[in-house]
């Protein structure tokens, strides 16, 4: 029974280390999905969307240090029961979001694995149920080593993990899981096999017949019931099938597609706003310098945004960007870099290089 508590242990521990882990490189990217979750469609908590962040990294720090701490049982009354409210927490928000279908991948790994939100609620399961057994022999899990030095790895370990969150907020994560990390081809990402599976859908029709509502299949075809006044539709996502790992991204001007034409070109760079209003203009200050010295080397820049052309235009003005705008989705935006503004040189499709504009002095041009 000891050999078995003491795998839970460790399988939990090092659980909650990875989960930690691929998060804490990239907090930014948890602190949006939460403010999904923060959303007036989703638990309707607003007012918290402000505090994403900071609340991202308390959890990820939080996480990653629990896994540590029962890795090397460090304070295990503490550290389980501190697991076991966290992951109970966890356990809500991934029934919520399978139930209700509403956050389709709650970022429990970050971007490193994906899960469906049924997928993760099973695995807060396991994981509940492994915290219990460690809950009733707590006594069982002791100290690798003597108090200073578990004392030690703990602080340690805290440290250094705040400052690889500090570092990658101020400049971009230090390992990137998506699918517009450096190195990437953005066309080869957006292609769908021939022989993918096909998500699955199923239609309920709302049809009014003798001045009732009633709800009909497809298979019924209410629209043939003579009479029937059509009132709603809904459809219900049953089985997800392929979705190329990119899947929302366009580049577009006056309302037409440039992706195809600017994916073909050999220097490219974007200047990438997700959102002017938010935007770090103490950055933007510093760009004019990098885009005129882009542009002499023959690369056509572009600033990429998900905001309107009227917010760009005032924009351009007061810092005197001399480059034109082509609109993209703001998740998308948000996707390819963890920066507002933030700086990407491609070739031919292929993402060359990826900077926060803070550090301008360090972009290379392919």
């Amino acid at each position: 029974m000891k050999i078995i508590v003491q795998l839970a242990s460790v399988f939990v521990a090092i659980t909650f280390i990875f989960s930690g882990f691929v998060k804490v490189v990239d907090p930014l990217g948890s602190a949006y999905k939460f403010q999904e979750y923060f959303g007036a469609d989703v638990l309707n908590l607003e007012f918290l969307i402000p505090f994403a962040l900071p609340f991202s990294i308390v959890l990820i720090i939080a996480e990653i240090m629990l896994g540590i701490m029962l890795l090397i049982g460090f304070k295990p009354k503490f550290t389980v029961w501190s697991l076991a409210i966290l992951t109970l927490i966890f356990l809500f928000l991934t029934w919520y979001s399978a139930y209700y279908n509403k956050v389709t991948d709650c970022g429990c790994f970050g971007d490193a694995i994906t899960l469906t939100p049924w997928e993760t609620f099973y695995k807060n399961i396991l994981l509940i149920v492994l915290i219990a057994l460690l809950l009733i022999k707590i006594d069982w899990i002791k100290s690798v080593f003597n108090t200073k030095i578990t004392k030690a790895i703990t602080f340690a370990s805290l440290f250094a993990f705040l400052f690889i969150t500090y570092h990658v907020l101020v400049h971009l994560p230090i390992i990137d899981f998506r699918a517009y990390a450096v190195g990437k081809n953005i066309p080869a990402g957006m292609v769908y096999p021939e022989n993918a599976k096909k998500s699955v859908y199923k239609d309920t029709w709302i049809y009014k017949v003798n001045g009732k509502e009633s709800a009909y299949t497809t298979e019924e075809k209410p629209w043939e019931i003579e009479g029937a006044t059509f009132v709603d539709r809904k459809t219900e996502l049953i089985e997800k099938g392929y979705e190329p790992p990119i899947h929302d991204f366009t580049m577009e001007k006056d309302d037409v597609d440039f992706t195809d034409l600017l994916m073909q070109k050999e220097r490219l760079m974007l200047i990438v706003m997700y959102n002017l209003q938010k935007v770090d203009k103490d950055a933007l200050k510093s760009l004019k310098e990098t885009i005129a010295k882009a542009q002499e080397n023959g690369y056509d820049v572009y600033a990429f945004s998900s905001s309107p052309l009227s917010e760009y235009e005032t924009l351009k003005k007061e810092f005197d960007l001399d480059i034109e705008l082509l609109f993209c989705d703001e998740t998308t935006l948000k996707t390819i870099v963890r920066a507002n503004p933030g700086i990407v040189t491609i070739k031919e499709g292929t993402i060359m290089g990826k900077w926060n504009a803070l550090d301008y002095k360090k972009v290379q041009l392919h």
